[in-house]
């Protein structure tokens, strides 16, 4: 069973940066014959999930959308098979609740764009004050 823990948010000044973790289970990074996607996505209360990044297990293939490029970076650490966000430059507006989620696939842009994931954690809160 596939299973994913988002941690690490928090409350941050604007401008500063915080690291999110996404620890996975019941799949193993290193499976080069089968990649899962891995991806972050955020939901502000009334508003609907916007889907940000992801990243291919096995080959560490990165989609990015346009609103998150050179501030947002995704990476993951094959040995832990945990993924991490990390989020620089942090405004107001990027204040939710941060969600990982996994598909049985390899990253693309129709995973994120259409918030099509198979697998979900429970999300982990960011709050950017101005």
């Amino acid at each position: 069973e596939v299973q994913l823990q988002a941690s690490g948010g928090g409350l941050v000044q604007a401008g500063g940066s915080l690291r999110l973790s996404c620890a996975t289970s019941g799949f193993s990074f290193d499976d080069d014959d089968h990649d899962y996607a891995i991806g972050w996505f955020r939901q502000v209360p009334g508003k609907a999930r916007e889907g940000l990044l992801c990243i291919s297990s096995a080959d560490g293939f990165t989609y990015y959308e346009d609103s998150v490029k050179g501030r947002f970076t995704i990476s993951r650490d094959n040995a832990k098979n945990t993924v991490y966000l990390q989020m620089n430059n942090l405004k107001p507006e990027d204040t939710a609740v941060y969600y990982c989620a996994a598909d049985d696939s390899k990253c693309w842009r129709g995973l994120i764009r259409g918030n099509y994931m198979d697998f979900w954690g429970k999300g982990t809160l960011v709050t950017v004050s101005s």
